[in-house]
């Protein structure tokens, strides 16, 4: 019975289970879709799923206002300009500690690695209000660092490396050590191996990292709030800001909201290639 049961839930049943899963999973996303393409007064007196019997009510007047807006286009374009930054820096960087921890004898290695596996148990609220006052103090060439997208990078790119550097470097040493002894042997130096060896084998695990980078950034909040001022805020500041203003004005919420989620869609789509082998790396040889 047990086996039969197993087998059972390994099949057509299972699959099934997940698409309804996978439906209903989608139908917030779905229903922000449809809002977004209902005008004020549609979406005050009725759901989003009267869209079924009413499909005249769609209009796009929601995106060109959201695209007319000024506090909305600069969000996105300052999103782009922490996320994209913060991305390449935080996996040019981990890649580089990770191999030198994985593969480069050097003094203290060991205990400087646990030492970065420490710092990923502290939470990043610890360091809002120590980091704050350290951004208050530098300003260069009336350059101010509190409330700059410069700093709001720096801030992400520092609490990103941690756990950046611990998935790397595990990933690294599961490479075959032949294969660096071999690339020595020929002349080379560690710049050569990690750019020709390490790099290219390690893609998957690169190309998990910064997907997971890119999403955490991008849909961040929290830091944007305190450390980015008006003319430096992303997208869900933005959005924020709308919902704090004018309250139920979903006209503009929505597509907002939506244009928001569409580019970690897009992003994690054209990559799950790799974020899946990454994933199964090292499950099987």
């Amino acid at each position: 019975m047990a086996s039969r049961i197993v087998n059972r839930l390994g099949g057509g049943a299972a699959q099934i289970a997940l698409i309804l899963v996978g439906v209903v999973w989608l139908v917030p996303t779905f229903g922000l879709f449809i809002a977004s393409l209902r005008g004020q007064a549609a979406n005050t007196e009725s759901g989003w799923w009267k869209i079924f019997t009413k499909p005249t009510e769609i209009t796009l007047q929601n995106y060109k206002d959201v695209l007319s807006n000024d506090d909305m286009t600069s969000g996105f374009v300052n999103t782009v300009l922490i996320t994209v930054p913060t991305t390449v820096l935080v996996v040019v960087i981990a890649s580089l500690a990770a191999y030198a921890f994985a593969w480069i004898e050097f003094p203290g290695r060991d205990w400087l690695f646990l030492g970065v596996v420490g710092l990923l148990v502290v939470p990043i609220q610890v360091g809002l209000i120590p980091v704050a006052k350290l951004y208050g103090g530098i300003e260069i060439g009336g350059f101010k660092m509190f409330g700059s997208i410069p700093g709001v990078v720096l801030f992400h790119v520092a609490y990103g490396l941690p756990f950046a550097i611990f998935l790397l470097r595990n990933y690294f040493a599961g490479i075959p050590r032949d294969l660096l002894e071999a690339a020595r042997m020929d002349g080379g130096t560690e710049w050569t191996i990690f750019r020709r060896v390490i790099f290219p084998l390690g893609g998957p695990a690169i190309a998990s990292l910064a997907i997971f980078q890119f999403l955490w950034v991008w849909n961040d909040m929290l830091i944007a709030l305190i450390f980015a001022n008006r003319d430096s805020q992303p997208l869900t500041v933005a959005i924020q800001q709308q919902v704090r203003q004018f309250g139920s004005n979903i006209d503009i919420i929505a597509p907002g909201a939506f244009l928001s989620l569409v580019v970690p869609l897009i992003v994690f789509f054209a990559f799950q290639r790799y974020f899946v082998q990454g994933v199964l790396a090292g499950s099987v040889k």
